[in-house]
């Protein structure tokens, strides 16, 4: 006996069969429908929901070694014409900046130092990242005598990656995830330096400043959106 005729006696395998027919039928036109609901011209979904994922990246932008006074800080100006063509046609959402620092600090050498000098005091580096009207700042100490912190610059809505995201049109999620652009251009990076020395009764340590070494990167942002399928709206 064939398989035709099998389905043909069996109920039960003409019910799986359907099953298996509809499923099949089911589920692309589903996603198709979801897919092209849209009164966008550039073919983006409508309104609806959608699960939103991206990855991150990071081009090498400048880095360094600084010996900053205290009371008088750092500035940094960059620009991306210093990068290649296509690292700037990357999505750039983002400016890092890491810096790293140690205790520059000199211990007191007065005879009432003896038997030894104060404790290092501890210092606070203060970073901050500009670009365009985007700006960002963070302070670190030297605690211990070494210490290191990050300063971050976004433009863009960090919120709804990893997330499902309702209401919303596909181009709509897009606009707060893509720069378009506005990583271009002009960078400023300015690190200060307050420092402290440490002391007690006839005894002062003395700390003009730190060195602090820097990193700054710029952040690329590649992200998907793909329709939000519950197997409960088929």
């Amino acid at each position: 006996m064939g398989f035709i005729d099998d389905i043909k006696e069996d109920q039960k395998m003409q019910i799986q069969a359907l099953c298996v027919v509809f499923f099949l039928l089911a589920f692309p036109s589903y996603f198709f429908l979801k897919a092209a609901a849209t009164d966008d011209p550039s073919g983006m979904g409508g309104v609806g929901t959608y699960s939103v994922t991206g990855e991150f990246s990071y081009i090498d932008f400048d880095s360094g070694e600084e010996t900053i006074a205290d009371g008088t800080p750092f500035v940094l100006d960059l620009n991306t014409d210093a990068i290649s063509s296509e690292d700037q046609g990357k999505n750039i959402v983002g400016v890092l900046v890491s810096m790293s620092y140690s205790e520059d600090e000199v211990d007191g050498n007065a005879v009432t130092c003896l038997p030894g000098a104060p404790q290092p005091a501890p210092d606070t580096i203060s970073g901050t990242a500009t670009h365009l009207e985007f700006s960002n700042s963070a302070d670190g100490q030297n605690q211990g005598g070494s210490g290191s912190h990050d300063v971050t610059a976004e433009w863009y809505n960090s919120s709804i990656i990893g997330t499902e995201v309702e209401g919303l049109s596909e181009s709509e999620i897009a606009d707060q995830l893509d720069s378009n652009g506005a990583g271009l251009g002009d960078y400023t990076i300015e690190i200060s330096v307050t420092a402290n020395a440490g002391n007690r009764p006839g005894c002062s340590n003395s700390d003009s400043g730190e060195t602090v070494t820097y990193t700054v990167q710029l952040i690329v942002l590649d992200y998907e959106i793909t329709p939000y399928i519950e197997i409960e709206d088929i």
